[in-house]
């Protein structure tokens, strides 16, 4: 975890980086073994002279693959963050050394032990750099077939107890180690929803990092406790639990499955565009998250993949596999995962995005920010005169205090406005915009002619709605889990697994009604056909008109800024407000037993 002024920097996206805990120190760049300090490791086992050659290569071969793997890992943070290119051939060298040095380390460990004095610790933490770099292949590839490959080597970590020798040895750098092999495990199973993993990790790390503080005077204590605190608060935001009949939590996932998107019936005339590319930018205050990583964004993340896939080979090299047929689903659109960017930084990824989206293919931008306003009256109204949403001021601090503006008639300039995603509308553009400002992106104008949409949250909940926008806001909540997101509107906080399934298997039918209303309008604006192709646009809208149905339905839902809105307008009689759907919502309310909660009298004409 970034602490202090270098918090607010983007996550490196090279494997060197942290998955979590208090900050490293820089290593400094290694050089290969002499000659010299060859003589001095394997002195300790007897005379030099006695050391037979092929024993003395062997070390000479391991030491040279040791500093090869670490040199080419280090590295990787060099590598540009953005593009999708320039770093796969770099990343398939160091896939190579780390393979060989695995391999080599297996077949040769009787030497190793007896001449190198090879530590246990030693090989978990090659494991662990390759479960690293599978854990960045997947943040660079968007392939979750790639957090099985880190989970099984972190998980061998564990199971073989690679770390458990450390707390004997009296070098706090190597309790760090662990620690940190810890925090980059809860991250992987996090993503992996193995939350019975995480819960036995986090009581783990929990007693290292006590034992850790007790056996050290360490100065980061208090980061490393706020850690578990981070970890605890996110796999405890989901407002609803669903429940076994022993009362045991069933942990849902929220990925496309083959079920989830409703299919293209036979006779829709919808686009072809297919989503390529999405930036998913989190900078809401005060929102749970663990190892940069909000609680929104983390969502909208699971709700643009599918459900990963176990890799035939474990120490096979990403993307190198060779196969004569054609993979039988699609890729997961590519993502970056922006946590509190500065508005050059965003701007930077969003132009490397825009620059490599392939033909017919769509950009998404998802921002969860804090709302930006206005601060007063313009003469004009045009795509800078409604505020925005927030970016990171970092750069501006001083003596802890962001500088404020001097001249209330300027602009504020650490602000996204709609005016500053208008060179972006050259090609397909899908918005989403969670904020308490959403409604300033009302105001685009299409220049271009290309399919545009946006997905624009409520300004403001109810009053009487319990606040929950610390573990996430309820319209992320209603994109990425529709039915948990309706449970929580009308006061539930648990159900059963049975009626669950069964509420699902209904949500099903109601997005495929979704669809055909949708696809049988006659007013509808043609970018909402033209997305409605793609398996992960099609799901978000119809969540989202599902979303913006059952807040209109609500009792305590009663003020315009309490709902939804889209650029261009939904044809509200033939969506929204639709009275089939609205029966649907109804139904679905009566099989939970809450219908007292919805408004009846929108059906009278039905």
């Amino acid at each position: 975890m970034v602490r202090g002024a270098a918090r607010q920097r983007l996550p490196r996206t090279g494997p060197a980086s942290r998955a979590a805990g208090p900050a490293e120190k820089p290593c400094r760049k290694r050089r290969p073994r002499t000659e010299f300090a060859l003589k001095e490791i394997m002195s300790s086992g007897g005379a030099e002279d006695d050391i037979p050659q092929a024993e003395r290569k062997t070390v000479t071969d391991f030491c040279y693959l040791l500093d090869k793997s670490k040199q080419l890992f280090n590295g990787l943070r060099d590598l540009p963050q953005y593009g999708q290119k320039q770093w796969q051939s770099y990343f398939g060298r160091t896939f190579d050394v780390y393979t060989k040095l695995w391999k080599f380390q297996q077949q040769h460990r009787q030497v190793l032990d007896n001449r190198y004095g090879l530590k246990r610790w030693q090989i978990g933490e090659i494991a662990s750099k390759i479960g690293q770099l599978y854990y960045h292949y997947y943040l660079r590839t968007s392939e979750t077939s790639y957090l099985n490959e880190a989970f099984s080597f972190y998980s061998a970590i564990r199971q073989r107890s690679y770390y458990s020798q450390v707390n004997k040895e009296d070098r706090p750098e190597l309790v760090v180690k662990k620690l940190r092999y810890y925090a980059r495990f809860i991250v992987v199973c996090l993503l992996l929803n193995k939350m019975d993993v995480v819960k036995d990790l986090v009581k783990e790390l929990s007693d290292e990092i006590e034992d850790y503080t007790h056996r050290f005077n360490t100065e980061d204590q208090v980061e490393w406790n706020l850690v578990l605190q981070e970890v605890a608060a996110f796999i405890e935001a989901d407002p609803v639990m669903v429940l076994n009949d022993d009362n045991t939590i069933v942990i849902t996932s929220n990925r496309l499955s083959e079920t989830g998107a409703p299919l293209l019936e036979q006779g829709m005339i919808v686009g072809q565009l297919a989503l390529a590319d999405a930036l998913i930018i989190g900078n809401c205050n005060n929102q749970v998250k663990f190892s940069e990583l909000t609680i929104d964004m983390f969502r909208m993340l699971q709700a643009l993949e599918r459900e990963p896939m176990n890799l035939a080979s474990q120490m096979n090299k990403p993307g190198m596999q060779e196969s004569t047929e054609k993979p039988a689903r699609r890729e997961n659109p590519h993502k970056y995962l922006l946590y509190k960017p500065t508005f050059s930084q965003l701007y930077t990824f969003l132009a490397a995005s825009f620059k490599e989206l392939p033909a017919n293919s769509v950009l998404l931008i998802y921002l969860s920010a804090t709302g930006v306003f206005p601060s007063g009256r313009s003469d004009s109204e045009g795509p800078y005169d409604f505020g925005g949403v927030l970016t990171n001021s970092n750069r501006d601090i001083i003596n802890g205090d962001a500088i404020h503006k001097r001249n209330q008639s300027y602009k504020e300039m650490h602000c996204l406005h709609p005016g500053d995603l208008y060179p972006f509308t050259r090609k397909p553009l899908f918005i989403i915009v969670d904020s308490s400002n959403s409604v300033a992106y009302k105001n685009f104008t299409n220049l271009f002619g290309q399919p545009l949409v946006c997905l624009l949250s409520p300004t403001a909940y109810p009053k009487a709605l319990q606040d929950q926008s610390q573990r996430g806001s309820l319209f992320t909540l209603f994109l990425n889990n529709p039915l948990m997101a309706f449970l929580f509107v009308s006061g539930l906080s648990s159900m059963r697994r049975g009626l669950w399934e069964k509420c699902q298997d209904y949500l099903r039918k109601i997005n495929r009604d979704i669809a055909q209303l949708l696809t049988h309008s006659r007013s509808i604006d043609q970018s909402f056909l033209q997305f409605f192709g793609d398996e992960f646009l099609r799901l978000l809208l119809t969540r989202f008109i599902f979303c913006s149905a059952t807040m209109r339905m609500h009792k305590i839902f009663r003020e315009t800024r309490n709902y939804p809105e889209s650029y261009p307008q939904l044809p509200r009689d033939e969506t929204v407000e639709n009275p089939h759907l609205q029966k649907h919502i109804l139904e679905l309310a009566s099989i939970l037993d809450v219908r007292n909660v919805f408004l009846e009298n929108t059906l009278d004409d039905y």
